[in-house]
């Protein structure tokens, strides 16, 4: 973490370079044409892929937003905005617990609220308090966009009281505009 900015660094497990050797070259070993290749793959570039690709591997939580970087010749850099984030999902396969790794995907809206898309990071060191930090940073966020006051989901008379008050000025305002419709037509 930060010293006084509040971003935690995620970091990620050294096991995850064997669990990408070894699921990259399963699919690839599972044909026959595909066995020669399969066998340079473990043999020594999967190997030197899975040390760079981990290399370059990054991953920041700031107060706003969920940053991650990948790649080697590619590389591709995610910013998700916290109050974006509909739902953070904890994942761990039999393949993953044999490397002692999990996944945490992430589910988030887009500005119409209408397309969602997602993305995972494998392999971050305790998994489960990283998921609980951005759950975390996502509710300040939410709170502090509020003003601090709670939502009508949460139960909060102030903003039961606010939304009442508007909704009976709105009444009244069609409440006139039907009367003043009536007088037109008679």
């Amino acid at each position: 973490m930060g010293p006084t900015d509040g971003t935690v660094r995620g970091t990620f497990n050294t096991l995850i370079r064997p669990y990408m050797v070894v699921t990259i070259g399963l699919p690839i070993a599972a044909t026959i044409i595909g066995i020669p290749f399969a066998l340079i793959w473990f043999l020594g570039v999967g190997q030197w892929w899975a040390r760079h690709y981990y290399d370059r591997l990054e991953c920041e939580l700031t107060h706003k937003t969920l940053r991650y970087r990948k790649g080697i010749i590619i590389q591709v850099e995610k910013t998700i905005p916290l109050e974006n984030i509909q739902d953070v999902t904890f994942i761990e396969g039999p393949l993953l617990r044999h490397f002692n790794l999990s996944t945490i995907k992430f589910e988030t809206a887009g500005h119409s609220g209408a397309a969602t898309s997602e993305m995972k990071l494998t392999g971050i060191v305790d998994a489960h308090a990283f998921r609980q930090a951005i759950l975390d940073a996502r509710d300040r966020l939410r709170t502090q966009g509020r003003g601090g006051l709670p939502s009508l989901t949460d139960g909060g008379a102030a903003s039961h009281t606010a939304e009442l008050q508007t909704l009976q000025a709105i009444q009244g305002q069609l409440t006139e505009i039907t009367a003043l419709l009536r007088r037109r037509v008679e």
